[in-house]
C-alpha cells in the first residue's frame, strides 16, 4: 500500500513538473513576442524622428524605413538611416516640399528637399525613369542628384550636397563687395550659362530646368556658381507644376507666353536668364514689373523705366566700372553694355527673339576677360 501511494506522489509531482515547464515555455514565448513587438515600435518612432526633429511644426507628413533608397555617384557611402534619422533644420518652403538643412552623424551635411504625395506625380514608374535621368547628370555648374528615396506612403526626399556660401539671391541682396565686382559677375554668369547649355544641348534630350532664379544658383568655393533644382517639375503632377510657375511669376521670372502656354521650354529658360543677369549687373530685385496692363513688358519695373528713356547707365551697378579685384576694374563700359545688351535679348517678350544658349555662350565669350 505505502508502494502504491509513492507510486502515485511521484506521478503528480512527475505531471506538477511538465505543466510547469510547459507553462514556463509559453510565457517565456509571449515575452518574446512583447519584446519584438517593442522593438519595431521603438525603430519605427526612430525612423519619425528625422522629419519631426527637422520641422518641429505639425501638418509635415512623417516617413519610415520601408521604403525604396536609390543611391548615385557622391552618395555611395549614404544609407537610409543616415538620411531618415538625421537631424535637421528647415531652410526653405514651397508649396509643393520643404528644403532641409541636415546633419548627418558623420559631421557632414546634405541638403534634402521633400516632395509632398499630393504633389507628385503617381506613377513610381515614370517617378523612377525621371530621378534615374537626373541622377546621372553631372557637370561642374549643376547640383548634383546624390540620392533618392520613396516611402510607402508616396513621400519623396532628393538628397543633395548642401553648399554654405548660400544662393545667388543672398549673395546679390546682402551687397557684398564682391558682388559689384566685374569679373566676379561675368564668372558666375559664365558658369550659369554653361550649367544650361549643358541642359538644353549636352545630353540626347534637352532637360528644361522649369524654374530658373537666383534662388536656385548655389555658389561654392571662389564663386562657382552651381544650378539646382533643374528638371524638378518632371516630378510633379500639373497642379503643382502650375503652382510653381505662378510662384515664378510673383518673384519676376515667368516669361511673358507662359499666359497662355502651360508648361516651361527652353525659350523660357533664357528668359529667366537674361533675368538673373540682369540681377547680377544691377543689384535690382526682379519683381513683376507689369505695372500697366497695357504694357506688354514683363521686366522690372527700374529696370523698364531705364530702357523707355534710353539711360543705359541706369542698367548696371556704377561700382562695377571702379572696383575690381586688386582695387582696379579691367572692365571698361562698352563691355558692360554689351553684357546688357545680352541679358535684354534674353528677356525679348517674343520668344524668337531671344538668343538659344549657344548664341549666348559666343556672345559672352566675345565680352569675356581675353588671356
Amino acid at each position: 500500500m505505502e508502494k502504491k501511494q509513492m507510486l502515485i506522489l511521484i506521478v503528480t509531482l512527475s505531471s506538477c513538473f511538465v505543466i510547469f515547464v510547459i507553462i514556463l515555455f509559453f510565457v517565456c514565448i509571449c515575452m518574446c513576442k512583447r519584446r519584438n513587438k517593442d522593438s519595431i515600435k521603438n525603430n519605427n518612432n526612430n525612423s519619425k524622428s528625422w522629419d519631426k526633429e527637422a520641422n518641429h511644426e505639425s501638418g509635415v507628413e512623417e516617413m519610415d524605413m520601408k521604403g525604396e533608397f536609390i543611391k548615385f555617384q557622391g552618395g555611395e557611402d549614404l544609407t537610409c538611416f543616415d538620411i531618415l534619422d538625421a537631424p535637421g533644420e528647415v531652410i526653405g518652403k514651397s508649396s509643393f516640399g520643404t528644403l532641409y538643412r541636415a546633419n548627418l552623424l558623420s559631421d557632414s551635411v546634405l541638403l534634402l528637399r521633400f516632395l509632398r504625395p499630393a504633389c507628385t506625380i503617381g506613377k513610381l514608374q515614370d517617378v523612377m525613369h525621371v530621378v534615374q535621368l537626373l541622377g546621372s547628370i553631372r557637370h561642374p555648374n549643376l547640383v548634383p542628384l546624390c540620392g533618392f528615396y520613396s516611402g510607402p506612403r508616396g513621400e519623396k526626399l532628393l538628397v543633395h550636397p548642401f553648399y554654405r556660401r548660400g544662393n545667388l539671391a543672398q549673395f546679390i541682396r546682402d551687397e557684398n563687395g564682391d558682388s559689384h565686382i566685374w569679373e566676379v559677375i561675368y564668372k558666375i554668369s559664365a558658369g550659369i550659362v554653361r550649367g544650361l547649355e549643358f541642359l538644353h544641348t549636352g545630353l540626347q534630350r534637352p532637360i528644361i530646368h522649369g524654374n530658373l532664379k537666383s534662388k536656385n544658383i548655389l555658389l561654392g568655393r571662389n564663386h562657382q556658381p552651381s544650378i539646382s533644382d533643374f528638371g524638378l517639375h518632371l516630378l510633379l503632377n500639373s497642379t503643382a507644376a502650375q503652382e510653381m510657375l505662378e510662384d515664378a511669376a510673383v518673384e519676376g521670372y515667368k516669361a511673358p507666353e507662359l499666359t497662355k502656354l502651360k508648361e516651361s521650354n527652353t525659350g523660357s529658360d533664357i528668359y529667366n536668364l537674361g533675368v538673373i543677369l540682369l540681377e547680377l549687373i544691377t543689384g535690382k530685385e526682379p519683381i513683376n514689373g507689369k505695372a500697366n496692363p497695357d504694357q506688354d513688358f514683363y521686366l522690372p519695373t527700374s529696370i523698364r523705366n531705364a530702357i523707355m528713356d534710353k539711360r543705359m547707365s541706369d542698367l548696371y551697378h556704377p561700382d562695377v566700372l571702379e572696383v575690381g579685384i586688386g582695387g582696379s576694374s579691367s572692365v571698361n563700359e562698352d563691355i558692360v553694355i554689351k553684357y546688357v545688351q545680352l541679358a535684354l535679348a534674353c528677356c525679348s517678350p517674343l520668344p524668337s527673339l531671344r538668343p538659344d544658349i549657344k548664341q549666348i555662350c559666343k556672345r559672352l565669350d566675345e565680352i569675356g576677360p581675353k588671356s
